[in-house]
């Protein structure tokens, strides 16, 4: 903007239009507000790094950053449980989310930890 020229719009609509704009800045939580799961993966940063198959033993462990085993049962979920060894090695993993494109399958994060809670008893979800 020019020296001397006036904004074409007002400062209340200026403060509005920032808050919006911090507001998409913010991630999306689950709840609408962060839970103990949503300030696990948002604020201290917990990722799926990396998930392991076993077909024979009916076995998926989901490896976190920080060392932690999910082990859950492939026949939990039908489509991976109907898929061929290849089929559930090529998932895509943004950290977060996990994603079959062959299967049309997506797991979270949020799910793993949501039932790895309820299986310990532990009422931290809202």
């Amino acid at each position: 903007m020019r020296s001397g020229t006036k904004p074409s719009i007002g400062k209340k609509t200026q403060d509005y239009l920032n808050s919006l704009k911090q507001a998409q800045d913010e991630p999306q939580y689950y709840y609408n507000k962060p839970g103990a799961i949503d300030q696990l993966i948002y604020q201290r940063g917990l990722r799926i790094k990396h998930i392991y198959f076993d077909k024979e033993l009916d076995l998926m462990l989901v490896i976190l950053n920080n060392r932690t085993v999910i082990k859950r049962s492939i026949s939990d979920f039908g489509r991976l449980a109907q898929a061929e060894p290849g089929q559930l090695e090529n998932y895509e993993n943004d950290g977060i989310g996990v994603h079959w494109p062959g299967l049309d399958e997506d797991l979270g994060l949020y799910g793993f930890l949501k039932d790895e809670l309820a299986s310990m008893d532990i009422s931290l979800v809202a």
